[in-house]
């Protein structure tokens, strides 16, 4: 069941109240590496360490959906704007290009890995600025995906560019992309069809940057909103299927998830942002109980018994 509720002001969409089908047990089970953070549920699972290694050990055809925000390569030493502050762009070594045979090399192994253990009726979002994007579309073809749509994410109230020399970068493109030709993608179509007044939803959307409430425990450098992968999630995925996101950063793929009642795998190699994305991620769970809590209070006094949850 999906509930409406209200937080810091917010409207956010519960799953409650339901038993899980699906679980992520068995894939876990074969991973070499120790969870970093396993919740209650145990339906969200954090790792630490390299997403090829342990993609590898993951077992083939067991993950139904992956949203990836790879490295762009963008810490070159440039300048950008963030609250009307002039900052420098570098986030870490793990945003540093060393050249674009290498970058390619990179993508192709990483989206390699990704359609192996994806299941055969699978779908792929890759998130990306032009400066990576050109690469993880080429490589999808070279693998053999079949790419179902490119998303225009116009980010509202973008960042003045500082340059004066180029159009403000008001933009990134969502690339979604099933298996391969043979697949048979889920679309949640009358979902879609209907959060957009009834109307087709077109591959334009408008969504503006995290909000505050969602930098409760601390930001990530690039650090997406919670509209964008609850659209993305709901759109491509039933309830229960097994989420993962290889670059999670501080995992609002997984917030998402489990809001909407999906399993939910990330990894990064970062310990900094898989703390961050515990603090994120217990959050969820401390108001998804209290929410049932209040719910079971309600019908035990409607029933006038307790009942056990």
């Amino acid at each position: 069941m999906v509930q409406e509720k209200k937080v810091n002001g917010n409207s956010i969409f519960l799953t409650t109240g339901v038993v899980v089908h699906k679980s992520s047990k068995h894939i876990i089970s074969a991973i070499t590496e120790t969870p970093f953070y396993t919740n209650k549920n145990e339906n969200s699972v954090l790792y630490l360490g390299d997403c090829l290694k342990i993609m590898d050990s993951m077992q083939k055809e067991s993950i139904d959906m992956i949203f990836a925000d790879p490295p762009y390569f963008l810490s070159n030493g440039g300048m950008s704007c963030h609250a009307g502050k002039r900052v420098c762009v570098n986030k870490g070594e793990w945003d540093k290009s060393k050249g674009i045979e290498e970058t390619h090399k990179f993508n192709l192994e990483w989206l390699k890995r990704c359609q192996n253990i994806l299941t055969k009726d699978g779908s792929i979002w890759v998130s990306g600025t032009s400066h990576v994007i050109y690469s993880i579309g080429f490589a999808m073809q070279q693998l053999g995906f079949k790419i179902l749509n490119d998303i225009a994410w116009f980010k509202v109230n973008p960042p003045p560019n500082l340059s004066c020399r180029y159009f403000t970068h008001a933009t990134e493109t969502v690339l979604w992309a099933a298996k391969n030709n043979n697949s048979k993608h889920c679309f949640n179509y009358a979902l879609m069809r209907k959060i957009n007044n009834n109307k087709q939803m077109q591959s334009l959307w408008s969504i503006t940057a995290p909000k505050q409430d969602e930098k409760l425990y601390g930001k990530h450098p690039t650090q997406k909103p919670l509209a964008l992968l609850d659209r993305i999630i709901s759109s491509s995925t039933k309830e229960h299927d097994i989420v993962l996101d290889p670059f999670a950063g501080s995992s609002t793929t997984g917030v998402a998830a489990y809001r909407l009642g999906r399993n939910f795998i990330g990894i990064d190699s970062n310990k900094e942002y898989l703390n961050l994305s515990v603090k994120r991620l217990t959050f969820e769970q401390r108001v998804k109980q209290q929410i049932i809590k209040e719910e079971t209070s309600s019908l035990e006094k409607n029933l006038d018994r307790p009942i056990s949850v």
